[in-house]
């Protein structure tokens, strides 16, 4: 009985041991939308900035360590969810003069490289979609964080990107000039993602 009783842990140990690097090298994680979020940030007649977020992000990212040439990013924002602290507004930027969510519910990213920068930086291209309308872009990159293992098992990891494009690219056309020659909104939009990635526990 001794000896079965010895022999149950060092089974249990050697069966963790040889499962640690399965669950390391697997490459596929998804978005946590309850713990991401893709703000903007425009300029409001030249003189202040405003800012917004969209609250549903969804989607996979596939990172490899080892290769990250390998790595992809596919990720769904639900445009419906943007929120800047002003109803008007938000309803302002649903409608048909800006993101036109009716015809247009979600926005997407879709990568086509994905590039180290160094320890703890990636450039990330691919192509944005805003309302209906494609085009390529560039996401810089902080992290992917290291992975750690949450209270219930789950493994996780963080990174945010960031880019700026032209909302008229996508055909966000609404402008009104200012007396000075100035816009009322920015054509040009800064863009972070902030995402939290999960494995679920095995």
């Amino acid at each position: 009985m001794k000896l079965y009783a010895a022999r149950i842990p060092a089974a249990a140990a050697l069966a963790a041991f040889l499962t640690i690097p399965a669950l390391a090298g697997n490459p596929t994680w998804k978005i946590d939308p309850a713990h991401s979020s893709a703000q903007f940030s425009v300029r409001h007649m030249e003189i202040s900035t405003v800012r917004g977020q969209f609250s549903k992000v969804n989607g996979t990212i596939i990172y490899d360590d080892a290769n990250v040439s390998k790595s992809s990013v596919d990720v769904t924002i639900d445009a419906t969810t943007v929120d800047t602290r002003e109803p008007n507004r938000d309803k302002d930027v649903r409608g048909a003069d800006f993101l036109d969510v009716e015809k247009f519910p979600t926005m997407s990213f879709k990568s086509t490289k994905v590039e180290k920068v160094s320890d703890g930086k990636l450039k990330v291209t691919g192509d944005l979609t805003i309302r209906g309308v494609t085009k390529s872009v560039v996401l810089e990159v902080d992290g992917p964080s290291s992975p750690i293992k949450d209270p219930w098992g789950n493994r996780r990891m963080a990174a945010s990107a960031k880019t700026n494009i032209n909302r008229q690219d996508f055909g966000v056309k609404w402008s009104q000039t200012l007396d000075n020659g100035g816009l009322v909104v920015s054509n040009e939009v800064a863009i972070t993602l902030d995402v939290e990635m999960i494995q679920p526990a095995q």
